[in-house]
């Protein structure tokens, strides 16, 4: 497949909260050539079938907090950076795609992925709950970001209307369509709704 050539100046990022759909929509780039940049250091498994497809194992963000992660290497090119590492982005170019989930079924998929119940989950909740809008705020309120809300649910519902806002926020050809539409596997959502 031949490959989509992104802005060499910007940094473009996938990030939302833990378990909100953003292994799913670095598989949805990836699937159209789009830039990704990521390593075998965190390998598919019964969580995520697909794949994860993380840089470092995830541990960009302490790398972010430290000032020794260089985003310069990356431009033009996706990284994932989960919500939480969204604060410690330098000044910049960034494009960025915020992914959002029913906040219920992001509590679900973390409490299967640890193997345990959750015995505070109302304090977990308005915690994610807070830091969820915290992080939305932070990007809206950024002069040097542009960012597109994607919603995990409405991906899986209706994927062509939304996968067509991809398109057209990243500002590359809709013929690439069948394949990223291709990654939306309804089989893989499995936590819904309150345990």
């Amino acid at each position: 497949m031949p490959g989509i050539t992104m802005d060499g100046s910007r940094n473009y990022i996938v990030s939302g909260l833990e378990r909100s759909g953003t292994s799913m929509m670095m598989q949805i780039l990836h699937s159209a050539g789009v830039p990704v940049a990521f390593d075998n250091s965190r390998l598919a498994d019964e969580n995520n079938p697909k794949g994860y497809f993380e840089l470092e194992g995830g541990k960009i963000i302490g790398r972010l907090m430290d000032g020794t992660f260089s985003l310069d290497e990356y431009r033009g090119c996706f990284l994932k950076i989960t919500a939480y590492g969204l604060k410690y982005l330098p000044p910049g170019n960034y494009s960025i795609i915020y992914c959002i989930r029913d906040i219920e079924e992001v509590l679900n998929s973390m409490s299967k992925m640890a193997g345990t119940v959750d015995d505070d989950r109302d304090a977990t909740r308005k915690a994610f709950v807070k830091m969820d809008a915290s992080r939305k705020n932070l990007l809206k309120g950024r002069n040097d970001t542009t960012v597109l809300f994607m919603n995990y649910n409405d991906i899986l519902s209706s994927p062509e209307a939304n996968l067509k806002s991809l398109c057209e926020f990243l500002e590359i050809p809709k013929n690439f369509l069948s394949e990223m539409r291709s990654v939306v596997d309804t089989s893989l959502y499995r936590q819904r709704g309150r345990l």
